[in-house]
C-alpha cells in the first residue's frame, strides 16, 4: 500500500479555504438582511432635537419655536457702531515713533489704547502730549484720526 497523496498541510489549507468561503457567504447574507435598500424614505430620516441630539422620532409641531433670521449669529458677534457724538475724544500719547510713523494714544474715558498713524495727525506730536482725536474702526481695531494737540 502506498502513502496517501493528501498530506496534513494540504488538508489544513483546504479547511481554511472552506472556512473563509463560509464566513464570506455568512457576511454576505447578513448584509442582505440588514440592507437599507428597499426601505421606505421615512425610515431613513434622522431628526435633530432641541439639544442637538440625533433621533429617529420627528419633532412635535406644537413645540415649534419661531426664530428670526436676524437673531441667528454665525461666527463672532458684530461690534456696535460708534456714535458720532462720542467720536471726539481726549487722550495722552503713550508711545510715538517718529522714524516709523506710528504710535498709541491712551483714551482718557475708556483707558483703551488706540493706534495712530502719522498720516492721521494734524501737526506734530510726541510722547506725553495731550491730544484730541476721533476714532475710526479699522481692520485690526480702533484707529485715531484727526489728531490735534490741545
Amino acid at each position: 500500500m502506498g502513502k496517501s497523496q493528501e498530506t496534513f498541510g494540504k488538508k489544513e489549507k483546504e479547511k481554511k479555504k472552506l472556512k473563509k468561503r463560509q464566513d464570506k457567504e455568512q457576511k454576505k447574507e447578513e448584509r442582505k438582511a440588514s440592507s437599507v435598500k428597499g426601505q421606505d424614505v421615512e425610515e431613513m430620516f434622522a431628526y435633530v432635537d432641541e439639544y442637538g441630539n440625533i433621533t429617529s422620532t420627528p419633532p412635535d409641531p406644537k413645540r415649534k419655536k419661531v426664530v428670526k433670521q436676524e437673531d441667528i449669529q454665525i461666527g463672532i458677534s458684530r461690534q456696535e457702531d460708534i456714535d458720532p457724538a462720542d467720536s471726539l475724544r481726549k487722550g495722552t500719547v503713550t508711545y510715538f515713533n517718529t522714524s516709523k510713523g506710528y504710535g498709541f494714544i491712551k483714551d482718557h474715558e475708556s483707558q483703551d489704547s488706540v493706534f495712530v498713524h502719522q498720516n492721521a495727525i494734524e501737526g506734530t506730536i510726541k510722547e506725553n502730549d495731550k491730544v484730541t482725536f476721533e476714532v475710526e474702526r479699522g481692520p485690526k481695531g480702533l484707529n485715531a484720526v484727526n489728531v490735534k494737540v490741545y
